[in-house]
């Protein structure tokens, strides 16, 4: 803190309310200056209408899906990184996941990800943060199921799920457990970045690996529907087909890293 501190003169008033953040959150405390170049814009990126998703130095736009406030648990900024560590239970959902404050319908997200030996995570978007799986509104209370559209994240080599599924509709890249990636996927190695993109226009959603595009698909077309009658998601009533939703950075029990998280509005179709 004390280095901080030093590298950033501030008000001692401000001071003492950084300090007090910090301590609440001892893992998220990061100087916007360790980003390594990361997690900026450049000025054509800014005139075509890109925004930082994520700051790279704050927990700024990001909650749990039940809540207001950011995980106290395994979630970490350091060095432009947002790194989710690995808890060695899918299930527990010791960190949680986190999602935006904002909801999109029509964008274009870029990001940068590294995976650990063995990862399961994922990005999700249009996610109902508490929603009733019966009647596929909202749920009353705060005990609904959060859901959205996922492009997985996958170590395809060591995790048991690239096997599972449908046709691959579980490996990187893909629409999870609906639709699977193409032939022409490119995936760094572990502990290398990979970057991915997605185009949400209207009914249409793009994504893209590495500079390819892997997999396209129309919600709520005669192909999506039966990809979600054949998936886990079956019973939700008008899975997928929300008007717009929150972006989801999935905590899975793997460790996985974020940088360069920026959107750009698009015009609807």
């Amino acid at each position: 803190m004390k280095t901080l501190l030093r590298r950033h003169p501030l008000p001692h008033v401000f001071a003492l309310c950084l300090f007090a953040a910090t301590l609440a959150h001892p893992c998220l405390a990061a100087d916007p200056a360790d980003s390594g170049g990361h997690n900026l814009l450049s000025p054509g990126e800014k005139s075509a209408g890109w925004r930082l998703l994520w700051d790279g130095a704050t927990t700024t736009g990001w909650r749990t899906p039940k809540s207001d406030s950011f995980p106290t648990n395994l979630w970490r900024i350091r060095d432009g990184e947002l790194t989710v560590l690995a808890s060695g239970n899918p299930l527990a959902g010791a960190g949680g996941d986190i999602i935006t404050t904002e909801r999109y319908a029509n964008f274009e997200l870029t990001a940068d990800f590294k995976t650990s030996a063995g990862c399961n995570s994922g990005i999700k978007i249009f996610v109902q943060p508490n929603l009733n799986q019966t009647t596929g509104k909202p749920a009353t209370g705060n005990n609904g199921a959060t859901l959205g559209l996922e492009y997985q994240i996958l170590d395809d080599e060591r995790h048991p799920d690239a096997k599972l599924g449908h046709d691959g509709d579980r490996k990187l890249g893909a629409l999870y457990d609906l639709l699977p990636p193409g032939p022409n996927k490119h995936v760094n190695p572990v502990g290398e970045w990979n970057h991915l993109r997605i185009v949400s226009r209207g009914r249409h959603v793009e994504h893209w690996l590495n500079g390819e595009k892997i997999l396209d698909y129309d919600r709520g077309s005669e192909a999506f529907r039966q990809a979600v009658a054949a998936s886990k998601f079956s019973k939700v009533p008008g899975f997928g087909g929300w008007e717009d939703g929150h972006i989801l950075l999935q905590e899975h029990g793997s460790e996985v890293s974020f940088r360069d998280l920026k959107i750009r509005i698009l015009p609807a179709e």
